[in-house]
């Protein structure tokens, strides 16, 4: 276990780098200043944050969410539910094209560079290449540094530039604060979460607590709302989380490998977007959801970002939760498939 002295330096780094961001008015200034500290940090010395801080920062981030799906809201992402597969299967599709470009840069095989690249989650794609028995090292790194370049891009872009539209009809009231109300929740989303785990399932800790608000949400039982401080709290968890990862040897072990899943997330990100936006026009939705519904970044990230920037939050988490679910049913076949016909 990592010492106490460790643990409380990162903590107050990454809070600090957090807190500075915010001054500066950056969208999603919570995360990445957590994170830009941490990593700043991890330059120089050890750091390390509590195993139980992003799980628990996540079972708050769910509620968080999950108390957006009202249910109006729940029945106009359900009506968007066409548009959320077919993106989803377009995502997957497009990171098996870019998987080609990975695989030049990086010098990998194609196998292993197909799990790189596909926008399926860092979890997701590091167990899927477990059970294909390619390197989970490799394709940690790699998906690790493609949620880093979306994560580090999107949000100011979309913050400063894209145009927000009308998305009145996925926003929900805000809740007020009951505390009893909130831990109950925080508590009933937490033995959620346990099955969920074992059932093998990528962020357990977020999708319980968001299934449950939703629930309580959409049948107008929700008994709380979650506090602006402790989302904040959740981003610092999460930023410090990822931040603890960009160590000196994590960052130089592999230049070449870094260099191209961040060119590859670069192209990758591209092409999303300006698939998103066509898909946006053809279907009547708002433009910055439909990208930050579709960027190859992770589901929490993407959420808070929605979150900070308010932009149709449940439309964007229904995108990612639709995403999660056709990458673990499609990304395994369409690996043996490749393998058959030798595109792999």
């Amino acid at each position: 276990m990592p010492p106490l002295r460790t643990q409380f330096l990162t903590a107050c780094t990454a809070a600090l780098g957090g807190a500075l961001l915010t001054l500066l008015q950056v969208p999603l200034a919570w995360m990445i200043g957590a994170m830009v500290a941490t990593a700043a940090l991890a330059w120089h010395r050890p750091v390390a944050v509590p195993g139980w801080a992003r799980p628990a920062g996540l079972v708050f981030l769910g509620l968080g969410l999950g108390a957006t799906f009202s249910g109006p809201v729940l029945a106009a992402v359900t009506g968007a539910l066409p548009v959320l597969l077919a993106s989803g299967v377009i995502a997957i599709a497009s990171g098996f094209l870019v998987a080609r470009l990975f695989t030049r840069l990086a010098g990998t095989d194609p196998q292993t560079g197909f799990f790189c690249a596909v926008p399926g989650g860092v979890i997701v794609m590091a167990m899927l290449a477990q059970e294909a028995g390619k390197s989970v090292a490799t394709v940690t790194l790699a998906q690790t540094m493609r949620v880093l370049v979306v994560v580090l891009s999107f949000p100011p872009l979309l913050g400063w530039l894209a145009p927000h539209g009308d998305v009145s009809a996925f926003m929900a009231p805000r809740q007020p604060l009951w505390w009893p109300g909130l831990l109950g929740m925080a508590a009933a989303g937490l033995l959620l979460a346990f099955p969920l785990r074992k059932a093998g399932l990528a962020n357990p800790w977020m999708l319980g607590p968001c299934g449950l608000a939703i629930a309580l949400a959409a049948t107008g039982h929700l008994p709380s709302g979650v506090p602006v401080p402790l989302v904040d709290a959740a981003q610092v968890a999460m930023g410090a989380s990822l931040g603890t990862r960009l160590t000196r040897s994590f960052l130089l072990s592999s230049r070449r490998l870094a260099v191209a899943a961040v060119i590859s997330a670069a192209v990758l990100s591209l092409l999303l977007a300006a698939i998103a936006w066509a898909i946006a026009w053809a279907a009547g939705l708002p433009v910055p959801a439909l990208i930050l519904g579709m960027a190859p970044g992770g589901m929490p990230e993407m959420a808070l970002t929605a979150k900070a920037l308010e932009l149709a939050v449940p439309l964007v988490l229904g995108f990612h939760l639709t995403r999660t679910v056709l990458c673990n049913l499609l990304v395994g076949p369409l690996h043996r498939i490749g393998l058959r016909l030798g595109l792999l």
